[in-house]
């Protein structure tokens, strides 16, 4: 027993240092017999911090990166994409980052077949268009059926169509792009018995944007692989064979808005009021299924199985290295895709140098992790990133407490716009603060309208097409995406060719300074919230934020009160629920004003908690307008009163 201890111990002994080279050690001065003053670690504060984030900022090359990652096509799962993939995987590793890895996945995509998609008209038979771009998971056939106008194809479109054409079943739609995603677009011209849709753009939305020029895009009413829904497609792995219910099931597709003018012009029916009116040189008709020529849609679009490559570098936490945030891009594009992917992918490389130099060069010891993730087959509908999510479904809830997304950051100078989590609205009023809106003060930034001084400031309802939604719909992480703009001058060529680094200098006045200008406060935006996410000891998110959210939709429940009431339902269930959030968000704050923050196992079981809070909303899904979620709540309410009392279940 001696020989064990005595060996054991003596093996666990580190060697003595003089006290002069152990700065840890206070030493001893012998000729002043003073205790000498230890030396101390570098503590950057948040003031140096911001100031050397902008520092490190300031020696970016953003155009640089653009030009030269995005100069050719490099669609998801093409050798260019994989290409571009391995030199993504270098700069991180040249950055030095903690650690790099890949993330393969092989999903299936769709891609135009051996004969192209054509659409004429038949009576008799005249070619339109023979369409370069095509609409991703559009049904592969062959249909005909009169045209019918539904303007942006929203419900409130169809509704007004349905009033000039009280039956447009077996009709082909056509509608202009904008507003809401392609794929709602489908969805709602196919339950109300569509043929086929046809999308174009409309010159008075996408100015300077050629008249023959077609739109990319994807059909599919979800995110991921459809046909893997709520599986990770890891290694070839086989599931049962079903598909998303989101696929559209009729054939869509994108023309241009010369073959738009086209089929307006043999189109019948009622004249279409001025705000439906756009500028093809065509009088727009709501159409008619009593006369009139037949459009006929043919889309041969094949599956393939591709494989895709997320990239991932990670700068790790020094307390809580297994919490991260997670900072991502789209890859690929249709195209050369300067904004589509370039602007995101230029802003993630940099500030992935940004930070690895702060903290290998500034002394920063960043609290928890910072993940950097370059996304692949995005166009598709956040494929790459929605099966990483479902790959680690069971603990990234756990770890991953926020989600910034990069994509499209910079399409104009003039105002800014945002969709996010409200638990990161505070977040952002501080990060826009000062050079951005010339305002000492954080400007107003209402989560649905709002003005900053200078500049228009607009939060918008989170998007189906958004990289941020399946982080908040699937797995309840906060997400933020944001864009500089022109207000009503779109950036006209997302999701075309002609997506170039060139048209994006011209769209900004061939000004390369000004496109850098915005670049850089993007950068910096995206990098302050990651920063202070990292920094504080308090995990920064405003948990309290739903409180007035949930009042408000209460308040929209008030309306629907006696149809409630005819179904045994009140609405005094849902105001003590919420009575319970606001009470269980006080005692929250309260522990966090007790608790002695420097007590690393107190302060992460308070952040746990602060975590959790988005994830007790994502059984409802991340739904686009208040209506929807209305319509979620009013369907829970239902099975709830078929299972027993609220409080039970």
């Amino acid at each position: 027993g001696f020989l064990t201890g005595y060996l054991s111990y003596r093996g666990r002994m580190q060697a003595e240092k003089p006290c002069a080279a152990n700065p840890d050690v206070t030493s001893y001065s012998a000729q002043t017999d003073d205790l000498a003053e230890p030396v101390k670690p570098v503590e950057l504060y948040w003031g140096d911090l911001k100031q050397k984030l902008e520092e490190r900022l300031k020696s970016a090359s953003f155009q640089t990166n653009i030009r030269k990652v995005f100069s050719t096509s490099h669609e998801a799962g093409s050798p260019g994409d994989e290409v571009l993939a391995g030199e993504i995987h270098s700069l991180f590793e040249a950055y030095r980052l903690d650690k790099v890895w890949n993330d393969e996945h092989y999903v299936r995509l769709q891609a135009p077949g051996k004969s192209p998609n054509v659409v004429s008209l038949e009576g008799p038979n005249e070619p339109v268009e023979t369409p370069k771009a095509y609409v991703a998971y559009s049904e592969s056939a062959e249909v005909s059926g009169k045209p019918v106008y539904a303007n942006y194809g929203r419900d409130e479109d169809f509704r007004k169509l349905l009033e000039n054409v009280p039956n447009i079943n077996g009709t082909v739609v056509l509608v202009r792009a904008g507003e809401i995603p392609f794929a709602e677009k489908a969805a709602n011209a196919k339950k109300l018995g569509a043929a086929g849709v046809l999308i174009y753009p409309d010159p008075a939305d996408f100015r300077n944007l050629r008249q023959d020029a077609s739109l990319f895009g994807h059909a599919h009413l979800g995110t991921g692989d459809p046909y893997t829904p709520g599986f990770p497609s890891f290694n070839h792995t086989q599931f049962p064979p079903v598909e998303s219910s989101g696929l559209p099931r009729i054939p869509v597709q994108t023309i241009s808005s010369s073959a738009a003018r086209k089929i307006f012009s043999v189109m019948n029916g009622p004249v279409c009021p001025a705000p439906w009116t756009g500028t093809t040189g065509a009088t727009y008709k709501f159409g008619s299924t009593a006369s009139g020529r037949n459009v006929k849609l043919q889309v041969k679009n094949e599956l393939v199985e591709k494989k895709i490559l997320n990239i991932f570098g990670v700068i790790k936490g020094f307390v809580e290295p297994d919490r991260y945030v997670v900072l991502g891009a789209q890859r690929d594009s249709w195209g050369s895709g300067a904004v589509k992917a370039g602007v995101g992918t230029a802003l993630l490389l940099e500030l992935a140098r940004a930070f690895s130099d702060m903290v290998k060069k500034d002394g920063y010891k960043p609290r928890r992790s910072v993940v950097f993730a370059s996304w692949s087959a995005g166009d598709f509908g956040a494929v790459g990133a929605t099966e990483w999510l479902e790959g680690y479904a069971a603990s990234l809830h756990l770890k991953a407490f926020a989600y910034i997304n990069l994509d499209s950051a910079v399409t104009g100078s003039r105002d800014f716009k945002f969709s996010a989590s409200p638990m990161l609205k505070r977040l952002l009023e501080e990060a826009v603060t000062g050079p951005f809106f010339n305002t000492e003060k954080a400007p107003p930034l209402g989560l649905y309208s709002g003005e900053g001084p200078g500049w228009l400031i607009f939060g918008k309802p989170l998007r189906l097409d958004d990289a941020s939604f399946p982080f908040i719909a699937y797995s309840g992480i906060p997400a933020i995406s944001f864009s500089f703009y022109d207000g009503e001058s779109v950036y006209p060529f997302l999701g075309t060719e002609d997506d170039t680094i060139d048209n994006l200098l011209s769209f900004f006045g061939s000004s390369s300074g000004q496109l850098d200008k915005m670049m850089l406060a993007a950068a910096e935006i995206a990098g302050r919230m990651a920063l202070r996410m990292t920094h504080d000891h308090e995990l920064y998110l405003d948990f309290t934020s739903y409180n007035d959210r949930l009042l408000r939709l209460v308040g929209k429940f008030l309306a629907y009160r006696k149809d409630l009431e005819k179904i045994g339902l009140g609405v005094q269930w849902l105001m003590s629920a919420r009575g319970d959030f606001n009470r269980a968000t006080q005692a929250l704050t309260l522990d966090v004003a007790n608790t002695d923050l420097t007590n690393t196992v107190a302060c992460r079981a308070l952040n746990d908690r602060i975590m959790k809070v988005g994830c007790h909303f994502s059984s409802l899904g991340c739904p686009q307008k208040s209506e929807k979620l209305i319509v979620s709540l009013l369907n829970v309410m239902w099975n709830v009163s078929l299972q027993g009392s609220f409080a039970k279940s």
